[in-house]
């Protein structure tokens, strides 16, 4: 099962990506791209100490391109750079049985460097991987804009998770994003919505998402434990009274069994 999850900022993707891949961790083998460039995710697993990007990993870079970050326009470089053991070698594992890995993809400065450059050539040779080959269910906290998906890489995501808020602004970045996705080949594309006070919300919402005809696969209610854990730096999964941790709970199990049509 490979996971997308995306949506404006603000909106508790990082929260829902983390508290997802805990709960699977339990049971299988789990694969946590943080592809955000604001890298939130593994302080968000509690995890605290620094972490350089991929992105960064300048020696790296070389090695497997044959070209430095920031190289002058026109060098040649590999566009098919070897990548199958970067993601065991530059994973943290997280918790005690280690079923849980954790990928820091960083992000590349498109000022001056352009979309074609070697670290961004790492990265997406790295993602295509991680989707298109592991085994382990991937989860990927990305920003907004898809651009960390190829054509062929996003046609093989099991799904892509929008999450939303009570607002317009929220609804408005779905719509986009559901463009964007459809256009190259993300077939299932669903929402969960998150931070509902109310009935009026909840049903707001639930009418807005219709007439962008994306399903609902769960709703998050307002909690004052995701705050908590946020202010604690500690992961919402050891808040086992948490109204929004037993909601995620509820959404993995939908999402486990969902059924997955390939062609």
């Amino acid at each position: 099962m490979k996971i997308a999850v995306t949506g404006k900022g603000g909106v508790g993707k990082t929260t829902l990506s983390s508290t997802l891949s805990c709960i699977f961790s339990k049971e299988y083998k789990v694969f946590a791209i943080d592809a955000d460039p604001d890298m939130n995710l593994a302080s968000s697993l509690g995890i605290h100490d620094k972490i350089t990007p991929i992105s960064q990993m300048r020696d790296l870079i070389k090695e497997r391109t044959g070209a430095e970050q920031g190289s002058s326009f026109g060098e040649v470089f590999k566009m098919n750079p070897k990548i199958s053991d970067l993601p065991e070698t530059l994973s943290l594992d997280y918790g005690p049985d280690g079923n849980l890995k954790i990928l820091v993809m960083g992000t590349v400065d498109k000022g001056g460097d352009g979309c074609v450059c070697p670290a961004s050539v790492l990265l997406k040779a790295l993602l295509r991987h991680m989707i298109l080959k592991k085994d382990e269910i991937v989860i990927l906290d990305m920003e907004a804009g898809i651009e960390h998906l190829g054509r062929k890489t996003a046609e093989s995501v099991d799904m892509m998770i929008v999450v939303v808020e009570p607002g317009l602004k929220s609804l408005e970045t779905a719509q986009r994003i559901k463009k964007l996705a459809g256009d190259i080949g993300v077939q299932n594309i669903v929402a969960v919505v998150n931070k509902v006070s109310s009935i009026e919300e909840e049903e707001f919402v639930e009418e807005k998402l219709i007439e962008l005809n994306i399903e609902m696969l769960g709703i998050i209610p307002r909690d004052p434990a995701v705050i908590t854990a946020d202010m604690q730096g500690e992961p919402l999964a050891q808040y086992p009274e948490s109204s929004a941790l037993k909601s995620i709970q509820e959404i993995g199990k939908k999402i486990l069994n969902t059924k997955i049509d390939r062609d």
